[in-house]
């Protein structure tokens, strides 16, 4: 099959800035590729060429300001078979009206059917326009199936993923080097590390960590918390956010480190100082993929009861939900838990591992979507 990839308007394909969308079909295209041809469309970026072919992966970048417009006569000309549009349901429809002849995917990565996102007449014609959807979680897809009358059998759940061989887990005696080593990098060699992943925005909660520390550190007065992450990907700069999320911390200066952004492709080896992973998302998270990622590592995950997460986090199972999302005393309980209880946590974190390797790994994804869009292409009528 002739397939083409639809990033959105917001970062450029590879994931040379970061972004989960693109992390992902990093993940994925080259092993789409061994068996398609495969385009990918994203936008322009300084640090990538125009256009150009990575093993078997053709890569056509346009400019931001024209984006949606190029790409659209772009699948006018080259006729795929497949088209998969990420995230983006609304430009979906001029990319369908350009290239009727194709089998359209549409796949979900947020709640792009919010009325806040896309009018009720927007969404219907762009559900029209799609052949199938997947999304990244069983939340997600009632996003969709919850609004709009669409047979549940037309959107199929496709979670994400990662590549396994990436993720030392903690535990094997490469991992625990690598831990030694990144411990002494950032001087938490002695410390019991909580650690935070993600965006800096009030959406993610981070500064409820932050509120929770006093409590942790009477308790674990060898505790630190450690921030990854900056205002946008891979963007350092401050926001007001940020800058009260400093005011907090303040008190405590030496108990909490801010590493601002790390790229993508350090992250394997840094979430391996973390005693405890925390995802403290307050939004209707559609299932972070910094949850593969720790699990992957085999660091012990706490995450909040909003959207997908608990869909791959199982309480007591392979993590720790929290359903107090809101209350700082709700994370303190939950480190505590893990810091306390650490063959319990260490029985989690294997189970985690073990549900990654089985069933969330890039090659899992990659069979997902083929299977997609074979059965897009098997749908559609045979005049088009």
């Amino acid at each position: 099959m002739k397939i083409a990839y639809v990033c959105t308007e917001k970062l450029p394909a590879p994931a040379v800035r970061g972004g989960a969308i693109q992390m992902m079909i990093d993940g994925i295209a080259p092993l789409i590729a061994r068996r398609h041809e495969l385009t990918i469309f994203s936008i322009a970026d300084p640090l990538l060429p125009p256009e150009e072919t990575d093993g078997d992966i053709r890569y056509i970048r346009f400019p931001k300001a024209t984006y949606e417009t190029d790409v659209a006569r772009a699948l006018a000309a080259h006729k795929f078979d497949v088209v998969h549009v990420f995230n983006r349901p609304v430009p979906l429809i001029d990319y369908q009206a350009a290239a009727p002849q194709s089998a359209f995917v549409l796949s979900l990565h947020n709640d792009m059917f919010s009325p806040l996102k896309i009018t009720a007449e927007q969404a219907k014609r762009a559900l029209d326009a799609c052949t199938l959807l997947t999304a990244v979680s069983e939340y997600i897809k009632r996003t969709v199936t919850n609004r709009y009358p669409i047979d549940p059998q037309k959107v199929k759940v496709v979670y994400s993923g990662v590549d396994a061989s990436q993720y030392i887990p903690v535990w094997t005696e490469e991992g625990r080097r690598i831990r030694q080593a990144e411990r002494e990098a950032y001087g938490l060699t002695d410390k019991k590390v909580v650690l935070f992943l993600g965006r800096l925005s009030k959406t993610k909660g981070p500064h409820l960590l932050i509120q929770c520390l006093p409590s942790l550190l009477i308790r674990h007065p060898e505790a630190a918390l450690v921030i990854v992450g900056g205002k946008w990907f891979g963007d350092t700069g401050r926001s007001e956010y940020i800058d009260w999320l400093h005011e907090l911390a303040a008190p405590m200066a030496d108990r909490v480190l801010f590493t601002n952004y790390v790229p993508h492709s350090h992250i394997p080896k840094l979430l391996l100082m973390a005693d405890v992973f925390v995802c403290s998302s307050q939004w209707h998270e559609p299932l972070a993929r910094v949850h593969y990622e720790a699990m992957a590592a085999g660091i012990p995950v706490v995450t909040t009861n909003r959207g997908g997460n608990t869909e791959i986090v199982r309480h007591g199972e392979t993590g720790f939900v929290i359903d107090d999302y809101q209350n700082p005393h709700a994370f303190f309980e939950a480190i505590d838990y893990m810091l306390v209880n650490k063959h319990e946590a260490e029985t989690m974190a294997k189970k985690a591992r073990t549900l990654v390797e089985q069933q969330f790994q890039f090659h899992h994804v990659a069979k997902r979507f083929e299977t997609v869009y074979i059965e897009a292409c098997s749908s559609l009528s045979p005049n088009q």
